[in-house]
């Protein structure tokens, strides 16, 4: 009986320490960026989602439609929501930015990119975790949240 709780506290405590190390790892990558102009497929786990991946129903998410006014600055809105959210800009050009968002515990660093694309009128989104495999749905939550602030946000400047 001792040996077995001996054993189970060192697994306890492996387990522990792995998710540190991780979560340090996680802060020394960056944000991944366009590729060819458009936001970058999330890889084969269920720890992403992106707009721009009709073909992967996995990792899915519908696009924000653009509202298009010229007394709105959509990137500035968006960019004022993800701050609210708790989110740092980390790279930013015409209509595209980039941010990272940590978790309290462990520190994992996940990143959330906005593109707008003006000729399809939406706004494209991808959020992903940089370390692990699942994140129980926390990057696709993330992206709804976005979504809601962006209409609060929009309906304060009409």
């Amino acid at each position: 009986m001792k040996t077995t709780l001996i054993v189970l506290s060192l697994l306890i405590i492996t387990i522990i320490i792995a998710f540190f190390i991780l979560g340090v790892l996680s802060r020394s990558g960056d944000v991944p960026g366009l590729v060819e102009g458009s936001l970058l497929k999330c890889p084969n786990r269920p720890n992403c989602v992106c707009s721009e991946q009709k073909d992967d129903a996995k990792h899915y998410i519908n696009p924000i439609t653009l509202y298009e006014n010229d007394t709105v600055d959509n990137l500035s809105v968006l960019k004022n929501a993800v701050q609210e959210m708790g989110g740092s800009i980390q790279l930013e050009n015409d209509n595209y930015f980039a941010s990272s968002f940590s978790s309290d515990i462990f520190g994992f660093v996940d990143d959330l990119e906005v593109r707008i694309d003006t000729s399809q009128k939406v706004i494209h989104i991808r959020s992903a975790s940089r370390v692990g495999y699942s994140d129980r749905g926390v990057n696709k939550n993330r992206v709804e949240l976005l979504k809601q602030i962006y209409g609060k946000k929009l309906l304060e400047v009409k």
